[in-house]
């Protein structure tokens, strides 16, 4: 489906058209063009990037995988990458968007479809009466969507890390099964915070640098996604120090469980020790008190019991068993 919209004077006019039709609108005044490409060909991109006069080298950073989330400033359109986030089969697998703003049209650019265009859309239909802002209004709805779905990550993450703290003492649960936890998730942390924290400065330069670009009345706007974007980066860092303290208390554990299994062992083997000498000594080929005497045996029986309980009690009594 060609994902395509029309805006003249802040009013929705036309969807779905080609878009071959772009350049008959891109040079009014009165509209404002929007349209969507999912995983172009270079010749498809060539073509668009003739129409609205786009720079090679932003052309070529949409081919190019794994841009880091920037903005590019060129004479007559800004280049925007961002990341989108999408989970495949448990491990985050972000999905690279591209974003052309020139003076009157936004293009979108998706690196698959894991990226849901079409909840942008229902999110700038939420809002049609600030239409009337033009590309400042697309380019807000579409960061805002963004940054939002890092919010809710960053708040399924800290759920997680919460579950890890409850099961790291949870003796029911095996060491295995909490190393592989920990380790998907410090994995997918630091792939996050890869896309997270770039986009400050992302934010920052659409505000500070290019305020022209910007209509004054968006500016609270812009303003609100910037905020969310710090507390997202915050977060992320302090998720990201709460799971290695998890890594580390975890080893701490597993080096304390050692020590009491050591102490364990060696007191059990104090214990058999001490029957295992009394008979051994009472085995030997010479004399002893009561040898050959039904009482002999007895007492080293007793003996043996005797200082058997007594190294158990000692032992017991210092937690050792």
């Amino acid at each position: 489906m060609v994902r395509t919209r029309l805006y003249r004077n802040g009013v929705l006019e036309k969807k779905g058209f080609p878009i071959a039709d772009v350049s008959d609108y891109v040079c009014q005044p009165d509209c404002t063009v929007w349209f969507d490409l999912c995983a172009p060909s270079q010749e498809d991109l060539d073509s668009i990037a003739e129409e609205l006069g786009l720079h090679a080298l932003a052309v070529e950073d949409v081919l190019n995988d794994h841009q880091r989330p920037k903005v590019d400033m060129y004479d007559s359109h800004l280049f925007i990458t961002v990341y989108g986030v999408h989970f495949d089969e448990g491990s985050l697998d972000p999905v690279e968007l591209s974003i052309f703003v020139t003076r009157n049209a936004l293009v979108t650019v998706r690196e698959n479809d894991h990226f849901e265009i079409d909840k942008v859309v229902e999110r700038w239909d939420a809002s049609t009466e600030m239409a009337k802002y033009g590309v400042t209004y697309l380019l807000h709805g579409l960061l805002d969507y963004v940054v939002d779905g890092h919010f809710d990550l960053v708040q399924d993450l800290d759920s997680q890390v919460e579950e890890l703290e409850d099961a790291l003492f949870d003796d029911n649960l095996r060491s295995r099964e909490l190393q592989r936890r920990s380790f998907d998730l410090r994995k997918n942390m630091v792939q996050f915070r890869r896309i997270t924290l770039p986009m400050r400065e992302v934010v920052n330069t659409l505000m500070r640098r290019e305020p022209n670009k910007i209509d004054r009345a968006m500016m609270p706007y812009y303003q609100d996604v910037y905020d969310h974007v710090l507390r997202v980066a915050e977060w992320t860092d302090s998720l990201r120090d709460l799971v290695g303290n998890l890594r580390e208390t975890h080893l701490a554990q597993q080096g304390f469980r050692l020590n009491e299994i050591m102490k364990q062992i060696t007191s059990w083997a104090a214990i058999i020790a001490v029957p295992t000498a009394i008979t051994g000594f009472y085995g030997q080929n010479v004399p002893y008190p009561g040898s050959g005497q039904p009482w002999g045996f007895w007492m080293s029986t007793a003996v043996l019991v005797a200082l058997s309980l007594w190294l158990y009690t000692v032992f017991k009594k210092k937690g050792w068993l």
